[in-house]
C-alpha cells in the first residue's frame, strides 16, 4: 500500500530516537479534509492501534493508517528530501489528480 524510501526510513528512525520514542511507537499516516487542494496528508508518531487500522511493515518501518485513508494512499511512496529545493517528507501519490505547490495537499 505505502512504500518508504531509504531516505525517509532513515529520517523516521532519527526522529523517533531524537524524540525518545520507544519501539512500541509507529508512524501514523493519514489523510484529512482540508488544504488548498481539498485533502491533506498527516504524519505523526503514535502507539495506539485503533479498531479498523491497517498495519504495514514497510522497509523496516511500522506504518499504521485508518481504513478511509487507505483509499487515498494506495500505491503512495513516502520520501524525504533534504536538498536546497526544500526539506521534508514528500508523498508521491499516483492517485492524486491535482496537488498544491507546497506538496502538502492533493485532490483525487
Amino acid at each position: 500500500m505505502i512504500t518508504v524510501t531509504e531516505k525517509a526510513k532513515s529520517r523516521i528512525i532519527d526522529l523517533m530516537k531524537d524524540s525518545k520514542y520507544t519501539q512500541d511507537y509507529f508512524l501514523r499516516v493519514g489523510v484529512d479534509s482540508g488544504g488548498c487542494s481539498g485533502l491533506s496528508y498527516k504524519l505523526d508518531f503514535d502507539n495506539t492501534i485503533k479498531p479498523g487500522d491497517e498495519v504495514i511493515d514497510q522497509n523496516g518501518v511500522k506504518i499504521v493508517t485508518d481504513k478511509r485513508s487507505v483509499l487515498y494512499l494506495f500505491g503512495t511512496e513516502l520520501d524525504f528530501s533534504d536538498g536546497l529545493n526544500g526539506k521534508g517528507f514528500a508523498f508521491n501519490n499516483p492517485n492524486a489528480t491535482r496537488t498544491c505547490s507546497c506538496g502538502e495537499s492533493f485532490a483525487v
